[in-house]
């Protein structure tokens, strides 16, 4: 488990702990109940939290309690570590529905919108496409970088039909294939990219220049091509070809980097990208006036 942090909720701390391996937020149940029913104390918050799991197991939510875990987060009476009760998001926006607090509706209208949204792009998947561009027009992305996005969704999206093809499983091994493209043209792992650029949940495409995500297209598009002519038949093959398809890439980068003398990796996430377009474009205002 990583680092534990205070998190603000209206002014209220909450304490948090981030799960480097899960890449998730861990929140203390009793500091959110705190928060949304306006509780005096930590006891009497930490009361109410067990009339509430009296409730949700009377109510045959005996999944949800069991899933919840304990982590050691400190107290905010003494400084010490003691074991607390605790929740990632989804776990904890359950619990939050059945709080009868004012402060509770927004989450519950989010949920509700949320729920209708995919509802909606499940009929219609190009809503989904015009929900992501409206997102990152309003998170400051240029028309460009947004066209390069969309498109590296796509060949994402090929590459995952092709693995399915092959027989390799969602999830893990998804993700296997994924480090290993990601080591053979970047040079780092994925965690490590991300860590080189300071994200913890942030995706990682959602960070990159546009020459990053150029290259890990190349690196993508060539690992599907590559998989198409030598038809893998294990999860070992797929990874061989995983690390090939990367170094297609890996080999594009090198020689980007030697004609340039600098990086194509950047360290810059979203906002300082972001702030570094604002700047070119000031800047050439400014000289056109």
């Amino acid at each position: 488990m990583g680092d534990n942090n205070i998190q603000l909720f209206e002014d209220k701390p909450i304490r948090t702990a981030w799960d480097d391996e899960k890449e998730e937020w861990y929140f203390s149940i009793v500091d959110v109940i705190s928060v949304l029913t306006d509780q005096p104390t930590q006891r009497s918050a930490s009361n109410y939290w067990a009339k509430l799991k009296q409730r949700l197991k009377e109510e045959g939510a005996d999944q949800l309690l069991i899933n919840c875990q304990q982590l050691k987060l400190k107290s905010p009476k003494d400084g010490k570590k003691y074991k607390t009760d605790v929740a990632d998001t989804e776990q904890l926006l359950r619990i939050i529905q059945s709080v009868p607090s004012k402060k509770a509706e927004p989450f519950k209208m989010w949920l509700a919108q949320v729920g209708r949204e995919r509802i909606e792009e499940t009929i219609d998947p190009e809503l989904a496409i015009d929900r992501a561009v409206e997102t990152y027009q309003k998170k400051g992305y240029s028309e460009d970088w947004i066209h390069q996005r969309l498109l590296s969704i796509r060949i994402r999206n090929e590459l995952t039909d092709e693995w399915q093809k092959r027989g390799v499983e969602k999830g893990k091994e998804y993700a296997i294939l994924t480090d290993e493209i990601t080591k053979a043209w970047s040079g780092m792992s994925t965690r490590q990219y991300k860590n080189l650029k300071g994200l913890k949940k942030e995706n990682l495409r959602d960070n990159m220049s546009d020459l990053e995500l150029v290259l890990t297209m190349l690196a993508e598009a060539s690992t599907k091509e590559i998989s198409q002519s030598e038809n893998p038949k294990n999860f070992e093959e797929n990874k061989a070809v995983a690390n090939k398809g990367g170094k297609v890439a890996g080999d594009a980068r090198r020689s980007i980097e030697s004609q340039t003398g600098k990086s194509v990796i950047t360290s810059n996430d979203a906002k300082k990208l972001n702030e570094v377009v604002v700047d070119l474009i000031e800047s050439a205002s400014s000289k056109d006036n």
